[in-house]
């Protein structure tokens, strides 16, 4: 028995660990594209990047059910070793996934018209983020098969090629962002560019580690048979499910921005920081449910119920464990991390007063996270969606309703009620579903 669970500490740390470098590497890349357009003529340039940014953010967030989704099938697979149905899904999913970049390309006059006619903004800034939006739309084709390829790769608990992924990405870009932006003086435009072309270094990488990566044996690529019917139903139907759960989150935490936009810029740019706290933490915690996903989606392909059992209790004494981490950090450090972050005095002061709530959301968002994890690997995607639109539509809008008499508290307490209630009703799920019956 402690054998067995000394290999799942193993286990679990050999997955989460490389997908925590490569989460935590996403920020650095937002912190180089900031400070090299915040050092431009005009600030101008920074609100595009920030405004343009959001665009994607809306477009490719959305579309992570590539990601999520394939990971779940594929796991299953690769504990059933099922090699050739590996290679099916993963012809499928790239299929839709370029299917859906084209539909993005076409569809960019009416995005950006759109995306503009929204944004309340001065035109220099809409000008400038429109030249973004047209560079960086291009990179859609290779994003998206990036998404495919990282839930494979997850799937086949191969987290290192994913790191690969995503750092030989965030290199690239950096030094592009050097070159075109600061050397040949390129602008916004030559942001945008970088960051194109890191998605292609990025997905070139991707497609030279499958090769590597794929199960080694004598199983033929899929032809015809990968279009079965049944099997394509079963994966639009998850993904699906977890577009209208993805939707849902979106909704969530914009409207947490813009009701605190409401409050003035202080409490705005107060929100904005403290948010960056529960991103950090969302960043690590993401690597132990990416784990999760990979291990309980093997371990119900083998129908291994001994193996599960113990891939949940390490999974949970380790995410539970960093969350407690990070409620303390916040708590002894907290103050000192936003007075790095800012010498606003007033978004200090506001920032400080609102902490608490900051140190109180990784022990209650923790069970989102991990039960994430535990719902993806069993492809439980109309549970994901239902508990989460319970959450949106029946905690989080009547906590904020009924709490805007304490202002920026209460929601911040509206925003507590979303976690609470989805890790609540995810668990209620959890403990009345059988995890071998689908």
């Amino acid at each position: 028995m402690k054998n067995i669970t000394l290999f799942n500490h193993r286990q679990l740390w050999s997955i989460a660990g490389p997908l925590m470098i490569a989460n935590l590497s996403t920020p650095l890349l937002g912190l180089v594209d900031s400070a090299i357009m915040g050092h431009l003529e005009s600030p101008a340039y920074l609100g595009a990047v920030a405004l343009g940014g959001m665009i994607f953010n809306f477009i490719f967030w959305g579309l992570g059910f590539l990601r999520m989704g394939t990971t779940g099938v594929i796991a299953q697979a690769y504990g059933q070793q099922d090699a050739f149905e590996i290679k099916a899904i993963l012809v499928r999913t790239l299929l839709l996934a370029l299917l859906l970049a084209s539909l993005i390309l076409l569809s960019q006059p009416v995005i950006i018209a759109l995306s503009l006619q929204l944004i309340d903004s001065s035109p220099a800034i809409k000008t400038l983020t429109e030249t973004y939006f047209t560079v960086r739309i291009w990179s859609s084709p290779a994003t998206l098969v990036n998404y495919v390829l990282i839930g494979v790769f997850i799937g086949l608990q191969k987290t290192k090629a994913s790191l690969a992924i995503v750092v030989s990405t965030n290199l690239t870009n950096i030094v592009l962002d050097i070159f075109l932006v600061v050397i040949l003086h390129q602008g916004i435009a030559g942001l945008a560019l970088a960051t194109v072309l890191s998605e292609y270094t990025g997905m070139i990488t991707g497609l030279f580690l499958l090769r590597v990566v794929l199960p080694k044996n004598n199983s033929p690529w899929p032809g015809r048979t990968a279009f079965s019917f049944k099997k394509i139903k079963y994966q639009l139907t998850i993904n699906n499910n977890l577009f209208i759960r993805t939707l849902c989150l979106i909704f969530s935490f914009s409207f947490f921005i813009s009701q605190s936009a409401k409050y003035g810029p202080v409490i705005l740019a107060a929100n904005t920081l403290l948010m960056n706290f529960q991103a950090l933490m969302a960043f690590v915690l993401d690597g132990f449910a990416h784990a999760t996903e990979a291990l309980v989606g093997k371990t119900l392909g083998q129908q291994n119920q001994h193996l599960l059992q113990q891939t949940l209790n390490t999974a949970t004494l380790w995410s539970f464990s960093m969350a407690v981490f990070f409620s303390l950090l916040y708590l002894l450090l907290g103050e000192h991390f936003i007075n790095v972050l800012t010498d606003i005095m007033p978004v200090r002061s506001t920032a400080a007063t609102y902490l608490p709530w900051v140190i109180l959301t990784p022990v209650i968002s923790v069970w989102c996270y991990l039960l994430d994890g535990i719902f993806i690997g069993a492809t439980w995607s109309h549970h994901m969606r239902n508990t989460m639109a319970f959450s949106t539509l029946f905690c989080f809008l009547p906590a904020w309703y009924l709490s805007q008499s304490l202002g920026n508290h209460g929601l911040w307490f509206s925003l507590v009620i979303f976690m609470l209630a989805r890790g609540l009703t995810m668990a209620w799920i959890f403990k009345k579903t059988p995890l071998f019956v689908r």
